[in-house]
C-alpha cells in the first residue's frame, strides 16, 4: 500500500490525542411480516383506531358474517347481538389475576398531590359559594361540572362481545383456518360482497389478543349435522396461523344451525354507544327482512338496554353471483394469474371462458388483430411476457359490450320503502332504482329513497349511506352522496323546504367493486363522474314523487280551508238570506203587488210566511252542507294520499312455513305471492 492512501480502518485521533477505531455498521438482515402482523401493526386500516372504534367496528363485522351466512342458504336472518361490560375485577379474575392494592400511589396517574387537592377544594368551596349568592338572588344555578381524571391505561373497559345466527354453520375442520388465519375465507372473487377488507372477525380476534389476550370461542352447527362444534383458539401473529386451545364435537340437542361468536376486547361503549346504535337502526332499514336483538349489559343493572328490530318482510334479495372479469377491468398480474388458474388450453377457449362479454367471433377478431404471434390455437401457458402486454393493451384500446348488472343483488325498491317506513314511520317516502352503469369495467346499482317528517328526525337533511347493504357511518362529508344532497339537488324546487323540512336521505350503493376512499375505506369519492350523476339522477327521481304528492296535499288543505272560511260567514249569509226571503213573502202575499213565480217558489214564500222556514232551520241547514262538502273534500284527499281514516295498529305478518311454494312477482309497491 502506498503511504499517500488510507485505509477505511485508520484510527481516529481525539481531543486527549488517543486512537478510537470507527465502529463498524452490523449487516442489514432481511425481514419478512406476515399478513397478521402487518394488520396488528396497522390496525387503523381496518377500522381499529382506538378503543372505542375498535368496539364498533367488532360488532359491525360480525353482524355483516351473520348476514351473509343466513342468505347464503335462503334463511331469514335472526340474530342476537350482546354486549356485556366487564369490570376489572371481573377480568383479572378471568385470567387468574389477584388484585393488589397500591403501595406506592405516587407512581399513578390518577395521583393527586397535597398542594394540588388544597387547590380542587379551594376552587370547589367558590364555586359553592357563588351557586349560593345566585339561588338567593333567584338566578338560574349551574351544575357542578365533574372534576377530569387523570385516566391511566390500566383503567381500560373490556366488554364481552356476543353474535349468534341462524345461518349456514362453519365446516368442523375449517374452523381453524377461518378465524386463525389472515387473508383466508370463502368470499375472495369478483362478487359483491358486504365485507372491505376480507378480515371479518380475524382482526377481532388480533384486537383481542393485543388488548385482553385472551382466545376467541366459536360455537357452530351446519343444517342436518347431529353435533355442534364448539372451537377455542388464538392466532399466532407473527407466524399467521391459529393457535388451537380447545376443538371437539358436542351433542346437538336442540337441531340448532349456525354460528355464536364470542370474543372479549378492550372498548368503549360511552363514546360509541350511539354509533353502535345508529349501525344497528340503519341496518335494520336496508335489510328488513332481518330481525335483530340488541343487548347491552352494563356492570350496574340500572343501565342495562335491549332493543328489538323486529322484522318486515320475508322477502329477500337474490343472492350475489360471482361473475368473470371484465376485459377493460384487468391488468397484467390478473391476466397472468387468469393465465395460471384456467382449465382452458388454447387462447381462444380462454377468451371465451375467462372474461364476460367476449364470444367467439369477437375472441377471433381480438386474436387477429393482437398480431402474426397469435393463433386460435395458441397454448395459453406459453404465452411471454410480451405477448401478455400485448393482449393488456388490446383490452384498454378495444371496444366492449358492458357488463350487466344481472350478477348484483340490491336491496330492492320494495325492500327500501319497507325499511324506511318501519324505522323513520314518515309522512311521505318515494323510492328509485336506477338501471345498471358501468364504472372501469364494474357494474353498479344505485338504489335512492327520500322521506319526509317521522320519528327521531331532526330538521334538515338527514343521510344515510350504504354500500354493498352496509351503513357507512364516518367521513360522510367527502362523500358523494353527502355532496350531491347538499349542493346538486335544489330541494325548493320540489316544493321541500331543505332547513325547516325533516327529510331522510337513502342511498344504497352495490356493485362488484365499491371505489372507496381513504384507507378506512369509509367514504366513495366525490371525483367519479359515472356514481355521482347515478346518485344525482335518483334522488331527482325521488323527488319528482314527493312534490306530486306535497301538491296534491297543497291543494287539498287550500280547498279544506276555502270551505271551513265559509263557517265563518254563515250567520251573515242566514240573516241576509232569511231577510231577503221575508221581505219577498210579505210583497208576495199583497194581492196588488204579487210577484209573478214559479209555485213552488211560492209555496217556499209561504212557508216563510206561516214561519215553516225560520232563521234558525236556514241557518242549520248551511252548517250542515258546509260539513258535508268538508267531509267530501277530507275523503278525496285521504284517498289520494292513503291517509287511514283512524290510526290502527301495526301488525306484522310471520314468515311463511318452509314448505308452502310460492313466486313472487315484485313491483316498487307491492309483492304479489303466487302459491302452488
Amino acid at each position: 500500500m502506498d503511504s499517500g492512501e488510507s485505509s477505511d480502518e485508520s484510527p481516529v485521533l481525539t481531543k486527549k490525542g488517543k486512537s478510537k477505531t470507527p465502529r463498524k455498521p452490523k449487516a442489514s438482515t432481511l425481514k419478512q411480516k406476515s399478513p397478521a402482523e402487518f394488520f396488528a401493526e396497522n390496525k387503523n386500516i381496518a377500522g381499529f383506531d382506538n378503543p372505542g372504534k375498535s368496539l364498533y367496528t367488532t360488532v359491525r363485522e360480525l353482524v355483516e358474517n351473520a348476514l351473509d351466512s343466513a342468505e347464503s342458504i335462503a334463511e331469514l336472518p335472526l340474530i342476537e347481538v350482546t354486549i356485556e361490560e366487564i369490570n376489572k375485577s371481573k377480568f383479572n379474575s378471568m385470567i387468574g389475576l389477584i388484585d393488589r392494592e397500591r403501595i406506592d400511589e405516587a407512581l399513578y396517574g390518577d395521583f393527586e398531590t397535597v398542594k394540588a387537592r388544597e387547590k380542587r377544594l379551594a376552587k370547589e368551596a367558590r364555586f359553592q359559594e357563588i351557586q349560593a349568592k345566585n339561588s338567593a338572588l333567584g338566578k338560574k344555578v349551574k351544575e357542578p361540572t365533574a372534576a377530569k381524571g387523570m385516566k391511566g391505561r390500566g383503567e381500560a373497559s373490556f366488554y364481552r362481545v356476543t353474535c349468534k345466527d341462524n345461518g349456514r354453520g362453519m365446516p368442523h375442520d375449517d374452523i381453524p383456518n377461518m378465524f386463525g388465519r389472515v387473508l383466508s375465507g370463502t368470499k375472495y372473487g369478483l362478487k359483491q360482497t358486504r365485507g372491505k377488507f376480507g378480515l371479518g372477525a380475524k382482526m377481532a380476534l388480533i384486537w383481542s389478543k393485543m388488548s385482553t389476550g385472551l382466545p376467541i370461542e366459536i360455537s357452530s352447527s351446519m343444517k342436518n349435522q347431529s353435533y355442534t362444534t364448539f372451537c377455542r383458539l388464538d392466532i399466532d401473529i407473527h407466524r399467521n396461523i391459529p393457535h388451537i386451545h380447545l376443538h371437539e364435537k358436542r351433542d346437538d340437542k336442540e337441531n340448532w344451525h349456525g354460528a355464536e361468536i364470542q370474543v372479549v376486547i378492550e372498548g368503549n361503549w360511552t363514546t360509541y354507544r350511539s354509533k353502535i346504535l345508529h349501525y344497528m337502526r340503519q341496518m335494520a332499514v336496508i335489510t328488513p327482512y332481518a330481525q335483530f336483538m340488541f343487548r347491552f349489559v352494563a356492570d350496574t343493572p340500572d343501565k342495562n338496554m335491549s332493543i328489538r328490530f323486529a322484522r318486515r318482510t320475508d322477502v329477500m334479495p337474490a343472492v350475489p353471483l360471482e361473475t368473470k372479469y371484465h376485459p377493460s377491468a384487468v391488468d397484467l398480474l390478473l391476466i397472468k394469474r387468469l393465465i395460471g388458474e384456467t382449465s382452458k388450453q388454447h387462447l381462444l377457449q380462454f377468451l371465451q371462458h375467462e372474461f364476460v362479454n367476449i364470444g367467439k367471433a369477437h375472441a377471433e377478431r381480438l386474436i387477429g388483430e393482437m398480431g402474426p404471434d397469435f393463433t386460435s390455437k395458441t397454448q395459453v401457458n406459453s404465452l411471454t411476457s410480451q405477448q401478455i402486454v400485448r393482449m393488456h393493451q388490446l383490452f384498454r384500446q378495444a371496444k366492449f359490450d358492458d357488463p350487466s348488472g344481472d350478477c348484483l343483488s340490491p336491496a330492492g325498491e320494495y325492500n327500501l320503502r319497507l325499511g324506511i317506513v318501519k324505522e323513520l314511520q314518515p309522512e311521505m317516502v318515494a323510492t328509485f332504482t336506477a338501471s345498471a352503469q358501468v364504472f372501469e369495467g364494474h357494474p353498479f346499482i344505485v338504489e335512492a329513497g327520500v322521506s319526509l317528517g317521522g320519528k327521531d328526525v331532526k330538521q334538515g337533511l338527514n343521510i344515510f349511506r350504504f354500500a354493498n347493504r352496509i351503513p357507512l357511518l364516518f367521513e360522510q362529508g367527502a362523500d358523494v352522496v353527502t355532496r350531491t344532497a347538499m349542493k346538486r339537488i335544489n330541494w325548493n324546487s320540489y316544493k321541500i323546504n331543505q332547513t325547516q323540512d325533516k327529510i331522510g336521505v337513502f342511498v344504497s350503493i352495490v356493485s362488484t367493486k365499491i371505489p372507496f376512499k381513504g384507507t378506512g375505506k369509509e367514504y366513495i369519492g366525490d371525483d367519479i363522474s359515472e356514481i355521482a350523476n347515478a346518485v344525482k339522477t335518483s334522488l331527482k327521481q325521488c323527488c319528482i314523487q314527493l312534490k306530486s304528492k306535497i301538491v296534491k296535499k297543497i291543494q287539498a288543505r287550500e280547498q279544506q280551508e276555502r270551505k271551513r272560511n265559509l263557517s265563518r260567514y254563515i250567520g251573515d249569509a242566514t240573516n241576509a238570506i232569511y231577510s231577503i226571503l221575508k221581505e219577498a213573502s210579505q210583497l208576495h202575499a199583497n194581492k196588488k203587488k204579487r210577484l209573478d213565480i214559479k209555485d213552488e217558489d211560492a209555496e217556499l214564500l209561504q212557508k216563510v210566511a206561516d214561519r215553516s222556514i225560520t232563521k234558525e232551520m236556514l241557518s242549520e241547514k248551511l252548517i250542515q252542507h258546509v260539513e258535508q262538502v268538508d267531509y267530501e273534500m277530507a275523503m278525496e284527499y285521504a284517498t289520494q294520499s292513503g291517509v287511514k281514516e283512524e290510526p290502527r295498529e301495526n301488525i306484522y305478518l310471520q314468515a311463511l312455513e318452509p314448505q308452502n311454494k310460492f313466486i313472487d312477482f315484485q313491483t316498487p309497491v307491492f309483492v304479489f305471492r303466487l302459491f302452488h
